[in-house]
């Protein structure tokens, strides 16, 4: 069974985590499973929108640590590099729906949705100094511009949680919606933004983010500050008395 579904719906391609076992932490393969969905989409012209979604009651639970630990180098071909920025480079709109746990990367990666739907039960997370490490997907530059400094200070400096009602507050997210509803929301508003002018849309989606370029430069100096401190001996340390819990 794979451990991401890929599934095309009325001009949607629903790309869901399914790797419960493991609360859907997401490993290399899953990455690359998850790039090439997206990157088949975006040049698909039967393809209107994206919906991102976990199983029920879980989005994800972040990175695979041990998984993660045992790549190559983070260069521009490390599957986890090249998810980020096919996220900021995505032409077409990218929904969410997020149900239960969304740690780390799970919380960072709906920066770069267009829209975001949360349940009741969601719960964020953005725990890297805890792990002795820098913020990436360029969460340290898109918090601020969503939430002002010390609201993103806040949530990036302590690591702790927050609710869906939160998130929403923070700006991080559209609405709260009924666990029951939350999926068909989210394909309704995907399935509303595939029914129009699919170039009007993409134009629409280009415009509103002119600050792509500076993103990805962003984005670069974080993962070279990020992959210093995941090789610092009190990073290692941490990962090290995680992987023993397991």
């Amino acid at each position: 069974m794979s451990s991401i579904n890929v599934t095309d719906t009325d001009g949607i391609r629903v790309l869901q985590f399914n790797r419960p076992e493991k609360l859907n932490a997401l490993n290399l393969d899953m990455y690359q499973q998850l790039n090439l969905a997206l990157h088949s989409g975006d040049n698909d012209e039967s393809i209107g929108a994206f919906l991102l979604c976990g199983t029920p009651h879980c989005f994800t639970a972040g990175n695979d640590i041990g998984d993660f630990l045992n790549s190559e180098s983070l260069d521009a071909e490390h599957p986890a590099i090249k998810f980020l920025f096919t996220l900021v480079d995505l032409k077409k709109p990218l929904i969410a729906a997020v149900s239960g746990p969304a740690i780390g990367i799970g919380t960072t990666m709906l920066l770069h949705c267009d829209l975001v739907f949360a349940d009741t039960t969601a719960e964020f997370q953005l725990p890297f100094v805890d792990l002795a490490l820098v913020p990436e997907a360029g969460a340290s530059m898109l918090l601020p511009k969503i939430m002002g400094y010390q609201r993103a200070a806040e949530l990036l400096l302590t690591g702790e949680r927050f609710s869906a009602m939160q998130a929403r507050g923070y700006r991080i997210i559209n609405e709260v919606i009924d666990d029951e509803e939350l999926q068909t929301h989210a394909f309704n508003k995907a399935k509303l933004i595939a029914s129009k002018s699919a170039a009007a849309v993409q134009q629409t989606k280009a415009l509103m983010k002119p600050w792509r370029t500076q993103l990805r430069q962003h984005m670069q100096l974080e993962l070279t500050c990020f992959e210093k401190r995941l090789q610092s001996d009190e990073a290692k340390k941490i990962f090290q008395h995680f992987l023993l819990k397991q």
